[in-house]
């Protein structure tokens, strides 16, 4: 496990992660404290407890959204586009348009999902165990 050093909502947090996961952890820490800085800064929320749990409310909620694209997506589309013919009708560039619609939908399902690691343990603080919400309001 490797220790990283950063920032949520300008207090320091020392975290541990898996060996190779540590740019997946920065990117989940700055996603995390954009979603609790915008709140912060609409001035109408002042304690950190409240503004990490509607922070991650609203992750939550885009990772819904994402899931019903997702799923909306994948009963549009064939499990496996079938391959280019010669001469065909025209339906690849249809096929290739939804399997690349739908890569881009997975990448971003996958940014989500990395923000919410420290729920399914991939993420740990210094104690080994996971962090949450009630961590960030010390």
């Amino acid at each position: 496990m490797n220790q990283v050093e950063v920032k949520i909502l300008q207090q320091s947090y020392t975290l541990a992660c898996k060996e190779g996961q540590e740019d997946r952890l920065n990117e989940a820490v700055r996603a995390v404290d954009l979603a609790m800085t915008r709140i912060h800064d609409t001035g109408k929320v002042r304690a950190r407890d409240r503004i990490a749990v509607l922070a991650a409310l609203n992750l939550a909620y885009e990772l819904a959204d994402l899931r019903e694209q997702l799923q909306r997506l994948q009963a549009q589309s064939p499990h496996a586009a079938p391959a280019p013919q010669p001469g065909g009708t025209g339906d690849e560039g249809l096929a290739l348009a939804q399997s690349q619609a739908l890569q881009a939908l997975v990448g971003k399902l996958d940014g989500v999902l990395a923000q919410l690691a420290p729920a399914s343990g991939g993420v740990a603080d210094r104690s080994g165990t996971a962090p949450d919400a009630s961590a960030l309001a010390q």
